[in-house]
Protein backbone atom coordinates (compact mmCIF):
# COMPACT_ATOMS: atom_id res chain seq x y z
CA UNK A 1 0.00 0.00 0.00
CA UNK A 2 1.48 3.28 -1.32
CA UNK A 3 4.50 2.28 -2.32
CA UNK A 4 5.64 6.13 -4.39
CA UNK A 5 5.23 9.82 -3.99
CA UNK A 6 3.06 9.81 -6.58
CA UNK A 7 0.72 7.18 -5.92
CA UNK A 8 -2.71 8.47 -5.67
CA UNK A 9 -6.06 8.21 -3.66
CA UNK A 10 -9.09 8.46 -5.77
CA UNK A 11 -11.88 11.39 -4.14
CA UNK A 12 -15.37 10.86 -3.67
CA UNK A 13 -16.10 12.18 -7.16
CA UNK A 14 -13.53 10.09 -8.96
CA UNK A 15 -10.90 12.78 -9.50
CA UNK A 16 -7.29 11.37 -8.38
CA UNK A 17 -5.15 12.82 -5.56
CA UNK A 18 -1.92 12.59 -4.58
CA UNK A 19 -1.65 10.93 -1.29
CA UNK A 20 1.52 12.98 -0.40
CA UNK A 21 2.19 17.09 -1.32
CA UNK A 22 3.93 20.55 -0.56
CA UNK A 23 2.22 22.64 1.94
CA UNK A 24 3.57 26.07 1.48
CA UNK A 25 2.28 27.38 4.67
CA UNK A 26 4.32 30.83 5.80
CA UNK A 27 6.49 30.42 2.99
CA UNK A 28 7.65 33.60 1.60
CA UNK A 29 6.29 34.78 -1.67
CA UNK A 30 8.56 35.86 -4.14
CA UNK A 31 12.68 33.56 -4.44
CA UNK A 32 11.81 31.35 -1.25
CA UNK A 33 7.93 29.59 -2.63
CA UNK A 34 9.16 29.56 -6.29
CA UNK A 35 11.99 27.28 -5.60
CA UNK A 36 10.27 25.53 -2.71
CA UNK A 37 7.92 24.73 -5.57
CA UNK A 38 10.22 23.78 -8.19
CA UNK A 39 12.14 21.98 -6.06
CA UNK A 40 9.24 19.64 -4.74
CA UNK A 41 8.14 19.16 -8.68
CA UNK A 42 12.36 18.12 -9.68
CA UNK A 43 12.12 15.79 -6.95
CA UNK A 44 8.88 14.07 -8.06
CA UNK A 45 6.32 15.90 -5.93
CA UNK A 46 2.61 16.25 -8.01
CA UNK A 47 0.68 17.77 -5.54
CA UNK A 48 1.07 21.55 -4.13
CA UNK A 49 -0.89 23.04 -1.45
CA UNK A 50 -1.59 26.99 -1.00
CA UNK A 51 -4.25 29.41 -0.06
CA UNK A 52 -5.24 32.87 -0.51
CA UNK A 53 -4.13 33.62 3.24
CA UNK A 54 -0.49 32.77 2.68
CA UNK A 55 0.12 35.53 0.28
CA UNK A 56 2.24 33.51 -1.82
CA UNK A 57 0.47 32.31 -4.41
CA UNK A 58 2.12 34.27 -7.10
CA UNK A 59 5.21 32.73 -6.37
CA UNK A 60 3.83 29.06 -6.31
CA UNK A 61 2.33 29.83 -9.89
CA UNK A 62 5.51 30.87 -11.09
CA UNK A 63 6.99 27.62 -9.77
CA UNK A 64 4.84 25.69 -11.48
CA UNK A 65 5.23 27.69 -14.73
CA UNK A 66 9.01 27.20 -14.01
CA UNK A 67 9.23 23.72 -12.74
CA UNK A 68 8.78 22.35 -17.11
CA UNK A 69 6.01 19.66 -15.85
CA UNK A 70 2.45 19.56 -17.88
CA UNK A 71 -0.02 21.15 -15.86
CA UNK A 72 -1.74 18.39 -16.46
CA UNK A 73 0.78 15.96 -14.47
CA UNK A 74 -0.06 18.74 -11.45
CA UNK A 75 -2.91 18.93 -8.66
CA UNK A 76 -2.89 22.16 -7.47
CA UNK A 77 -5.02 23.63 -4.25
CA UNK A 78 -5.76 26.80 -2.54
CA UNK A 79 -8.47 28.01 0.11
CA UNK A 80 -10.78 30.92 0.46
CA UNK A 81 -9.93 33.06 3.52
CA UNK A 82 -12.32 34.34 5.88
CA UNK A 83 -13.06 37.59 5.12
CA UNK A 84 -14.25 36.46 1.32
CA UNK A 85 -17.04 34.23 2.93
CA UNK A 86 -20.24 34.71 0.92
CA UNK A 87 -21.55 33.59 -2.41
CA UNK A 88 -20.15 36.43 -4.54
CA UNK A 89 -17.34 37.36 -2.75
CA UNK A 90 -16.15 34.12 -2.76
CA UNK A 91 -16.84 33.57 -6.68
CA UNK A 92 -14.66 37.07 -6.69
CA UNK A 93 -11.75 35.10 -4.61
CA UNK A 94 -11.64 32.72 -6.61
CA UNK A 95 -10.52 34.48 -10.03
CA UNK A 96 -8.29 36.53 -7.73
CA UNK A 97 -6.65 33.57 -6.60
CA UNK A 98 -6.66 31.42 -10.01
CA UNK A 99 -5.19 35.06 -11.85
CA UNK A 100 -2.48 34.96 -8.64
CA UNK A 101 -1.44 31.00 -9.56
CA UNK A 102 -1.49 31.83 -13.38
CA UNK A 103 -4.07 29.33 -14.37
CA UNK A 104 -6.73 28.43 -15.98
CA UNK A 105 -8.63 25.84 -13.26
CA UNK A 106 -7.78 24.37 -10.10
CA UNK A 107 -7.79 20.60 -9.22
CA UNK A 108 -9.46 21.42 -6.13
CA UNK A 109 -10.28 24.46 -3.51
CA UNK A 110 -11.32 24.38 -0.23
CA UNK A 111 -13.24 26.83 2.32
CA UNK A 112 -10.34 27.55 4.74
CA UNK A 113 -12.01 27.66 7.79
CA UNK A 114 -15.91 27.19 8.82
CA UNK A 115 -16.84 30.89 10.12
CA UNK A 116 -20.22 30.48 11.68
CA UNK A 117 -23.30 30.94 9.35
CA UNK A 118 -21.82 31.95 6.28
CA UNK A 119 -19.40 28.88 5.03
CA UNK A 120 -22.71 27.18 3.86
CA UNK A 121 -23.16 29.86 1.69
CA UNK A 122 -19.71 29.87 0.83
CA UNK A 123 -20.19 26.14 -0.32
CA UNK A 124 -22.58 27.32 -2.81
CA UNK A 125 -20.49 29.28 -4.98
CA UNK A 126 -17.62 26.00 -4.45
CA UNK A 127 -20.55 24.23 -6.00
CA UNK A 128 -21.13 26.84 -9.02
CA UNK A 129 -17.37 26.56 -9.45
CA UNK A 130 -17.19 23.27 -9.46
CA UNK A 131 -20.16 23.09 -12.24
CA UNK A 132 -19.09 25.59 -14.09
CA UNK A 133 -15.67 23.31 -14.88
CA UNK A 134 -13.24 25.47 -13.16
CA UNK A 135 -12.17 23.27 -10.29
CA UNK A 136 -12.15 19.49 -10.52
CA UNK A 137 -12.67 19.34 -6.93
CA UNK A 138 -14.27 20.86 -3.97
CA UNK A 139 -13.63 20.71 -0.27
CA UNK A 140 -13.22 21.88 3.29
CA UNK A 141 -10.19 22.45 5.85
CA UNK A 142 -10.70 22.60 9.90
CA UNK A 143 -14.04 21.80 10.29
CA UNK A 144 -15.29 19.39 12.71
CA UNK A 145 -18.30 16.87 13.13
CA UNK A 146 -21.10 19.43 13.15
CA UNK A 147 -19.96 21.99 10.42
CA UNK A 148 -19.92 18.65 7.92
CA UNK A 149 -23.39 17.28 9.24
CA UNK A 150 -24.29 21.12 8.27
CA UNK A 151 -22.86 20.78 4.88
CA UNK A 152 -24.52 17.75 3.90
CA UNK A 153 -28.06 18.02 5.01
CA UNK A 154 -27.75 21.08 2.33
CA UNK A 155 -25.41 20.10 -0.51
CA UNK A 156 -25.25 19.01 -4.10
CA UNK A 157 -22.10 18.92 -4.32
CA UNK A 158 -20.24 16.19 -1.32
CA UNK A 159 -16.51 17.32 -0.37
CA UNK A 160 -14.17 15.15 -1.28
CA UNK A 161 -11.31 16.44 1.50
CA UNK A 162 -11.35 17.91 4.85
CA UNK A 163 -7.98 19.48 5.68
CA UNK A 164 -7.37 19.00 9.05
CA UNK A 165 -4.53 19.12 11.72
CA UNK A 166 -3.70 16.05 12.05
CA UNK A 167 -0.60 14.21 13.65
CA UNK A 168 -0.02 11.51 16.54
CA UNK A 169 -1.16 14.43 19.07
CA UNK A 170 -4.31 14.66 17.47
CA UNK A 171 -5.60 12.26 15.92
CA UNK A 172 -8.77 13.90 15.30
CA UNK A 173 -10.94 10.07 15.49
CA UNK A 174 -14.32 11.27 15.55
CA UNK A 175 -13.73 13.66 12.78
CA UNK A 176 -11.63 10.86 10.66
CA UNK A 177 -14.36 8.34 11.73
CA UNK A 178 -16.71 10.55 10.32
CA UNK A 179 -15.14 11.46 7.21
CA UNK A 180 -14.08 7.31 6.38
CA UNK A 181 -18.14 6.78 6.93
CA UNK A 182 -19.39 9.58 4.63
CA UNK A 183 -16.56 8.75 1.66
CA UNK A 184 -14.48 12.56 3.13
CA UNK A 185 -10.72 12.07 2.50
CA UNK A 186 -8.89 13.26 5.79
CA UNK A 187 -5.79 15.49 4.82
CA UNK A 188 -3.17 16.30 7.29
CA UNK A 189 -2.04 20.09 7.95
CA UNK A 190 0.96 20.30 10.55
CA UNK A 191 1.82 16.19 10.08
CA UNK A 192 5.20 17.12 12.34
CA UNK A 193 3.56 19.29 14.78
CA UNK A 194 5.82 22.26 13.30
CA UNK A 195 8.75 19.92 14.41
CA UNK A 196 7.18 19.11 18.20
CA UNK A 197 7.26 15.59 17.67
CA UNK A 198 10.12 15.24 16.49
CA UNK A 199 11.36 14.77 20.24
CA UNK A 200 8.78 12.64 20.99
CA UNK A 201 11.01 9.31 22.73
CA UNK A 202 8.41 6.77 20.73
CA UNK A 203 9.31 8.61 17.60
CA UNK A 204 12.71 8.53 18.32
CA UNK A 205 12.84 4.86 19.09
CA UNK A 206 10.84 3.68 16.06
CA UNK A 207 13.14 5.97 13.41
CA UNK A 208 16.15 4.18 15.13
CA UNK A 209 14.18 0.73 14.79
CA UNK A 210 13.21 1.56 10.92
CA UNK A 211 16.88 3.27 10.15
CA UNK A 212 14.73 6.52 9.13
CA UNK A 213 14.20 9.78 10.39
CA UNK A 214 11.62 10.61 12.97
CA UNK A 215 9.65 13.27 10.32
CA UNK A 216 9.66 9.78 8.03
CA UNK A 217 7.99 7.94 10.76
CA UNK A 218 5.13 10.26 11.26
CA UNK A 219 4.34 10.75 7.60
CA UNK A 220 4.42 7.19 7.19
CA UNK A 221 2.02 6.89 10.10
CA UNK A 222 0.19 9.21 8.37
CA UNK A 223 0.44 7.28 4.89
CA UNK A 224 -0.79 4.16 6.12
CA UNK A 225 -3.82 6.06 7.81
CA UNK A 226 -4.85 6.75 4.47
CA UNK A 227 -4.25 10.71 5.18
CA UNK A 228 -3.67 12.17 2.47
CA UNK A 229 -0.26 14.92 4.26
CA UNK A 230 1.41 17.88 3.22
CA UNK A 231 4.16 18.20 5.00
CA UNK A 232 6.11 22.20 4.71
CA UNK A 233 9.93 22.64 3.99
CA UNK A 234 11.69 25.23 2.58
CA UNK A 235 15.01 23.27 1.79
CA UNK A 236 15.45 20.65 -0.86
CA UNK A 237 17.14 18.14 1.13
CA UNK A 238 14.30 18.27 3.84
CA UNK A 239 11.64 18.29 0.95
CA UNK A 240 13.88 15.07 -0.92
CA UNK A 241 13.92 13.39 2.86
CA UNK A 242 10.53 13.56 3.77
CA UNK A 243 9.08 11.88 0.51
CA UNK A 244 11.45 9.23 1.21
CA UNK A 245 8.84 7.04 3.36
CA UNK A 246 7.48 4.80 0.23
CA UNK A 247 10.44 1.69 0.89
CA UNK A 248 9.45 0.59 4.38
CA UNK A 249 6.38 -0.37 5.94
CA UNK A 250 5.26 0.19 9.80
CA UNK A 251 3.99 -2.72 11.57
CA UNK A 252 0.60 -2.65 13.08
CA UNK A 253 1.70 -2.38 16.63
CA UNK A 254 3.93 0.13 15.77
CA UNK A 255 1.27 1.85 13.55
CA UNK A 256 -0.57 1.61 17.57
CA UNK A 257 1.81 2.90 19.71
CA UNK A 258 1.86 6.48 17.67
CA UNK A 259 -1.58 6.25 17.72
CA UNK A 260 -1.91 6.16 21.32
CA UNK A 261 0.48 8.98 21.45
CA UNK A 262 -2.54 10.89 20.80
CA UNK A 263 -3.35 14.11 23.84
CA UNK A 264 -5.68 16.12 21.50
CA UNK A 265 -3.25 18.76 22.13
CA UNK A 266 -3.15 21.39 18.57
CA UNK A 267 -0.24 23.34 17.80
CA UNK A 268 -2.50 25.81 15.77
CA UNK A 269 -6.62 27.10 16.72
CA UNK A 270 -9.43 24.92 17.50
CA UNK A 271 -12.49 25.49 14.78
CA UNK A 272 -14.76 25.72 17.84
CA UNK A 273 -13.40 28.42 19.24
CA UNK A 274 -11.34 30.19 16.57
CA UNK A 275 -11.69 33.90 16.22
CA UNK A 276 -13.15 34.68 12.86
Amino acid sequence: MYTNLQETVTLNNGVKMPIMGLGVFKVEDGELVVESVKSAIKNGYRSIDTASFYDNEKGVGQGIKESGVPREELFITTKVWNSDHGYESTLAAFEVSLEKLGLEYLDLYLIHWPVKEKFQETWKALEKLYKDGKVRAIGVSNFNVHHLEDILKDCDVKPVINQVEYHPHLTQTEVKEFCEKNDIRLEAWSPLKKGVLLSEPVIIELAEKYQKSPAQIILRWDIQNGVVTIPKSVKEHRIVENADIFDFHLSEEDMNKISALNINSRSGADPDTFDF
